[in-house]
């Protein structure tokens, strides 16, 4: 494999400092990063012990990361179980405010922010990953799980474990949520404000949140209830832009002032009018757990979560008439006029404004999750464990404001709206695996083996219905058809089994196979009066995985992984899209495209120089074949606009992570992170222009330190920098300006955390992310510097 570097950009010298100074450093012992009850290391190969709850195999082939709960506590400005992930080695969670719950996609190595279908998310097992699309509107639901009962985060690198589909391409990602020992009480509350001063908006945005918490174990059985709240602002997310105009004033045209004129990210002028998107969220999470210990080695579990969110979104107009007053449409002074329209003249010059500039949502969203379990683990010859979940969308309404223009022949309706309505969609998913240990769990002999297998189903069912409404605040759905309407099935059942073979001294192998089919069904795309039924899918795929690791010293390791992994369309890549009226042909839409087909390879060298201090480096190589994306075929006339298949991308890199313990100063802990990805489209035959040109929103250079010094055993502060180079939103590259809207910027950014335990039951937290106040951007601008106070209380 080789990699060419480019120069390495000054902004993160910081974070190469901090892994030289890691690999050099004489640290002392320090408690590995995972508890030695929760897993152990062999020749490279992780094992997981018997009785961890969660979604991993006992035998993983693949780089893996983690953190604790009580290190997440004493180093993270955490609002929600996102922010765990928030130094991970080449991991971004694309979090535009504190309570982002529908554009905070998970990006990986060779994957950015617009694949949120290449990675994985579980709690306790229960899948969390929103696999209905891929984008930045298919967010996992990072509300089911709070920052207070989390035991600890796992991420496992690449697809090399036959236990998880091929959306595992990217990483999965495993939270571990606590149950008590006794009983337990704990209550925290927190608030957070940034000065958002960016055109011509300034003013403070925030938000508080209050969590409480009661537990207990009585004999066999446990018992777990949390409930929380957040109620947060967020800065304004959309601009209404308006390219630069040569006609001149219509008659009666108001000259108006405040349009904010700058280049796009296309290095072309445009004007900024607006905002809008300005949301206010208020979600309310609830969550029981309950578990029996049914005999010694029996244990049986159940997740009940509900999670209501209750948004509005807001618009601000930049436009100012001579007197002062703002210039926008509303629906109190929407136009009455033929066309609905207002006329503006900008700089002697003409403009026009409609109701779509200033955009206005209410949205009422309840989900509910169900998880249920049944494991035996013994830890001997032979465990197993099934497992089911299912996660529903029993209310999910957005109201759009939509005001009807007056007509030659009718009148305006300014209360008009759109409602976009989602109940009855969701997934569920069944497992039954097992683990054979032929020599027992004690054997550790030359050409031991320990055989996992399982058969898995996940199924995902999709319902949009797009109505009109005479009232989009309150109004019901016009009769008649929707206005739009899609909606399918599709369901993955699997049979896996890999092997760990111990295959000589010091040598370990892990071989596996996966075995898969598909199935897409029911899908139906209607607009208005065209309906279009799709047929059934069907296609079958296997997926062969090795990972060899080598361990010739107890401090050092090296293991080659290599995997297969096939990524099947979601339905809403299949099925959304139109229907020709007159003809019934499906338009803007492609039911038979081919899955995404990745071949991953990783050779690791990992060094554990003392306890609790290492140094790990990582090359990887994935070569993409029919990768998913949203583009234009430029070989057709008239173009066409919609998710297609990308013949070739190939991304190959180096990913270096370091920490240690007592750096020089008693109580000083480092840790950090550099990845170098080089990720290119190498074949588009619809969008020859992309040829050659960087993979969207993959940076080529990432790093992320974190600093921490235990000042004492009460205290502790956190400096923290995260690190994201150039990158591009388009397939061709062609917007070379990332530091404006729509555009994505290279960042460099530091965060603080000092953590006060003023008694045994009480503590405090100070944070500041965003510490230097860059203004940095992913289509949307992220937040600028924001203060974080927490006051805790656990008994």
């Amino acid at each position: 494999m080789l990699v060419s570097f480019p120069p390495f950009p000054r902004q993160a010298i910081a974070c190469a400092c901090v892994l030289s100074c890691v690999s050099l450093a004489q640290a002392q012992p320090a408690p590995a990063p995972a508890p030695e009850t929760a897993s152990s290391r062999n020749a490279g190969i992780v094992t997981v012990m018997a009785g961890r709850q969660g979604s991993l195999p006992t035998q993983i082939p693949t780089t893996i990361e983690g953190i604790t709960g009580a290190e997440i506590d004493a180093t993270i400005n955490a609002t929600d179980s996102a922010d765990a992930l928030k130094y991970f080695p080449s991991l971004l969670v694309r979090k535009r405010y504190i309570g982002d719950y529908d554009h905070a996609v998970l990006s990986t190595r060779a994957s950015g922010t617009g694949n949120s279908a290449r990675s994985l998310v579980y709690a306790d097992g229960i899948l969390l990953s929103n696999l209905l699309g891929n984008g930045a509107s298919f967010t996992p639901r990072w509300g089911l799980v709070t920052p207070e009962e989390i035991e600890r985060v796992d991420v496992l690198y690449g697809p090399f474990s036959a236990a998880y589909p091929g959306n595992s391409v990217g990483a999965v990602v495993d939270y571990v949520t606590r149950m008590p020992t006794r009983f337990e009480a704990h209550a925290k509350v927190a608030g957070y404000s940034q000065r958002y001063d960016v055109y011509r908006t300034d003013g403070r945005f925030g938000g508080g949140q209050a969590a409480a918490s009661l537990g207990s174990r009585a004999g066999d059985f446990a018992w777990w209830l949390n409930l929380s709240r957040q109620d947060s602002e967020s800065h304004p997310l959309v601009y209404a832009t308006r390219n630069p105009s040569t006609a001149a004033p219509a008659a009666g045209a108001v000259a108006v002032t405040g349009a904010v004129a700058e280049k796009n990210r296309f290095n072309q002028d445009w004007l900024l009018i607006g905002t809008s998107s300005q949301a206010r969220t208020v979600q309310d999470h609830a969550k029981l757990k309950l578990a029996w210990r049914l005999l010694p080695t029996l244990r049986a579990s159940y997740t009940l979560g509900f999670w209501d969110n209750s948004v509005e979104r807001q618009p601000e107009s930049f436009l100012q008439d001579a007197s002062g007053q703002r210039v926008d449409i509303r629906p109190d002074n929407f136009p009455t006029s033929v066309g609905g329209t207002r006329a503006v003249s900008i700089d002697g010059r003409g403009y026009t404004l409609s109701a779509a500039d200033f955009g206005r949502t209410r949205e009422r969203l309840q989900h509910v999750m169900h998880g249920l379990s049944l494991r035996q683990a013994t830890g001997g010859v032979f465990d197993w464990q099934l497992a089911a979940s299912l996660y529903d969308y029993a209310r999910d309404e957005v109201r759009a404001w939509a005001p009807v223009a007056a007509t030659a022949a009718t009148a305006a309706n300014a209360a008009g709206g759109r409602i976009t309505d989602q109940a009855g969609t969701g997934w569920n998913t069944l497992a039954a695996k097992g683990t054979w240990r032929p020599g027992g769990a004690d054997d550790k002999s030359v050409g031991r083996h320990v055989i996992e297998s399982g058969l898995q189903r996940d199924a995902h069912q999709l319902r949009n219905k797009v109505s009109t409404t005479a009232d989009w605040l309150a109004g019901a759905p016009a009769a008649g058809n929707p206005a739009s309407r899609f909606e399918g099935h599709t369901a993955l059942t699997s049979l896996w089994a890999q092997d760990a073979w111990a295959f000589a001294a010091d040598w370990k192998a892990v071989l596996g196979l996966r075995l898969e089919q598909w199935q897409a069904a029911r899908g139906l795309t209607t607009n208005g009066g065209g309906a279009f039924a799709h047929p059934t899918r069907r296609e079958s795929a296997a997926s062969p995985k090795l990972a060899v690791g080598w361990q010739p010293r107890d401090d050092w390791s090296l293991k080659l992984s290599s995997g297969r992994a096939l990524r099947f369309p979601t339905v809403s890549e299949l099925f959304q899209g139109g229907v020709n009226a007159s003809t019934g042909a499906l338009s803007n839409g492609d039911p038979n495209l081919k899955p995404e087909v990745s071949w991953t390879t990783e050779l690791s060298s990992e060094w554990a120089w003392r306890p609790g201090a290492s140094l790990r480096a990582t090359l990887f190589h994935e070569a993409t074949r029919d990768a998913l994306y949203s583009q234009t075929n430029t070989t057709v006339t008239p173009n066409v606009t919609n998710v297609q298949n990308v013949e070739r991308i190939r991304t190959q890199g180096l990913e270096l992570a370091a920490s240690t313990r007592d750096l020089g100063v008693r109580g000083l802990d480092l840790s950090g992170s550099l990845t170098f990805a080089d990720s290119i489209i190498t074949a588009n035959s619809r969008f020859p222009a992309s040829v050659g040109k960087w993979q969207p929103r993959v940076p080529r250079w990432r790093a992320n330190a974190v600093a921490t010094w235990r000042a004492t055993e009460a205290l502790s502060g956190t400096l923290g920098v995260r690190y994201g180079g150039q990158q591009f939103n388009s397939l061709d590259n062609s917007d070379p300006i990332g530091a404006r809207y729509q555009g994505a910027s290279k960042f460099l950014v530091a965060d603080l955390r000092l953590r006060w335990q003023a008694t045994r039951q009480w503590s405090a937290a100070l944070g500041i992310d965003n510490l230097n106040n860059e203004l940095y951007w992913n289509f949307h601008p992220y937040p600028l510097r924001t203060i974080v106070a927490e006051l805790k209380f656990d008994l």
